[in-house]
């Protein structure tokens, strides 16, 4: 399967974004002023970078403005005309030290793909890159004008929800984005009924900005921190199909309500779709019936990575190729909706004997939001070869899926594993099948104790393993992995692995050159 485009995209909006903006602010605000195409190209042209579109298979779907203003104008009192110039953003001062957000619109018809969260992560690293004190904006009060007999003063209402005695739609998910609440800003935006015309200013302090440092981190929101969730699955005996796709969205909400950036999911996890067949399939024909799923489990998968806002190891799935062969294929599902295949290598000898399946042709690493990452399904964990490819590419994550029957089996994935971590000084993370399926060929028993694993020095874990898994207990494991620990192990760690190659003495060659 071929790499596909990006299905949620948040990026800087343009000039040919303009007219879908002001569309997207006629559907949001049906019955208030809706913004003109002088004000959008204002924001843009005061402030490019600070400016937002989320677009969903290609449609603007969302939009976040943002300007910079100086401290005292940020927490000073102000209304929404004064502090963006009426609409147009024209009190941008490209020296102030704080960002001031004063626009969130999400498409009402795509209120359940977090696109608001991705906006202010958007705007929260474009704050650390810009190395700026933080972010404020005034927060609507959404709930005050049905509440006001009980809160005749804003200020009441405002100190109730932050103490959570009321709930407030917006301030709340506003609190939870990490923004405290200063004080409330009297008739901030007199055309917002609900809120009776108030707001709250609502304040983001940015947790690396240091007034001594000359230089902040300048990527992600927390830009060398990854934080991986792997879920060791014990196989269910199905009665349909939906019960196998909830059990997966249970682990996907955890890893996503966890704030994980990756969860992954054991090799051949859909084994247990062939539980709800009728009667036990022979291993030709089962794993014949299984290809049949490729469609629903990668769209629904699909969904599922950009619904939760989390990229998916999708464990493994037998697909039919092009070439009509048979493939163990592990699918990796980013957040931004694109969706990315890496075959197994190395088949085993059961895999080929039983299953007729066949390896493929090609190693890569794929890029995502938080850097290049590689895939190794199972026993190509076993090859050093195709771990060294993709860390030569960049890769300073490696995720192996698995599914061993024998603790043997599972200890040579083990050992192989952290071996890896060694020789590529790089984190490799595993997720494994635990439980019995008596009705599904060759998954009859299976052996796991899944692990997140780090190199052997000294910013890392004292034993190489950061997070391990109770053996054959269905269960998570959550880790946060530092990059930059990775960077500095292969330019400066006890041992160099990476470095002290001996490229007069040897190198492997691939067949395509790399």
């Amino acid at each position: 399967m071929k790499s596909t485009k990006a299905k949620l995209e948040i990026r800087n909006a343009t000039a040919e974004d303009i007219d879908e903006i002001v569309e997207l602010s006629r559907r949001v605000y049906p019955v208030e002023t809706p913004y003109t195409p002088g004000m959008i190209r204002g924001h843009i042209n005061a402030f490019g970078r600070g400016q937002f579109v989320a677009t969903y298979e290609g449609k603007v779907v969302g939009y976040a403005a943002t300007l910079r203003v100086k401290e005292r104008k940020a927490f000073g009192q102000h209304d929404w005309i004064q502090i963006t110039g009426g609409g147009y953003a024209s009190t941008h001062d490209g020296n102030g030290d704080w960002m001031y957000g004063f626009e969130v619109m999400v498409d009402p018809s795509r209120r359940r793909l977090r696109i608001g969260k991705r906006l202010y992560d958007a705007r929260q690293a474009l704050c650390v890159e810009l190395d700026l004190k933080g972010i404020a904006f005034g927060g609507r009060l959404a709930g005050y004008a049905r509440r006001r007999k009980a809160f005749p003063d804003p200020d009441q209402y405002l100190a109730s929800v932050a103490k959570r005695e009321t709930k407030d739609p917006t301030l709340d998910f506003q609190i939870r984005a990490g923004f405290e609440p200063e004080r409330v800003l009297r008739l901030y935006n007199r055309e917002d009924k609900p809120s009776d015309g108030h707001a709250a200013l609502m304040i983001w302090r940015n947790p690396y900005y240091d007034p001594k440092l000359d230089t902040q981190p300048v990527t992600r929101l927390d830009p060398e921190v990854v934080r991986v969730v792997s879920v060791q699955m014990e196989a269910r005996t199905l009665k349909n199909t939906e019960e196998f796709y909830e059990a997966v969205d249970y682990f996907v909400d955890v890893a996503s309500e966890y704030e994980g950036d990756f969860v992954v999911f054991p090799e051949l996890f859909t084994l247990q779709l062939l539980s709800c067949e009728p009667e036990e399939l022979a291993p030709d024909a089962a794993i014949q019936r299984l290809t049949e799923h490729t469609e629903e489990f990668t769209s629904r998968l699909r969904d599922m990575a950009v619904k939760r806002n989390i990229n998916i190891i999708g464990g493994s799935h037998p697909t039919i190729v092009d070439d009509g062969d048979i493939h163990n294929i592990a699918y990796v599902f980013l957040r931004d909706g694109s969706v990315h295949a890496q075959e197994k290598i190395h088949p085993t000898p059961d895999e080929r004997t039983y299953w007729n399946i066949h390896g493929g042709d090609a190693v890569e690493a794929i890029e995502t939001d938080c850097g290049p990452i590689g895939v190794m399904i199972c026993y190509d964990s076993e090859f050093p070869e195709l771990a060294r490819r993709l860390a030569d590419q960049g890769a300073r994550i490696l995720f192996v899926p698995y599914n061993t029957d024998t603790r043997h089996g599972y200890w040579r994935v083990r050992y192989c594993c952290q071996a890896r971590t060694i020789e590529n000084q790089c984190y490799v993370v595993t997720s494994g099948m635990t439980g019995n399926l008596a009705n599904v060929s060759n998954l009859d028993i299976q052996w796991a104790e899944s692990g997140i694993f780090t190199p052997s020095d000294f910013p890392f874990a004292r034993d190489g393993i950061a997070a391990l898994a109770s053996e054959n207990v269905e269960q998570v494991s959550v880790a946060d992995l530092n990059l930059n620990s990775v960077t500095w192990a292969r330019a400066k760690g006890s041992v160099r692995n990476m470095r002290d190659r001996r490229f007069d003495l040897y190198r492997t060659v691939w067949s395509d050159g790399g």
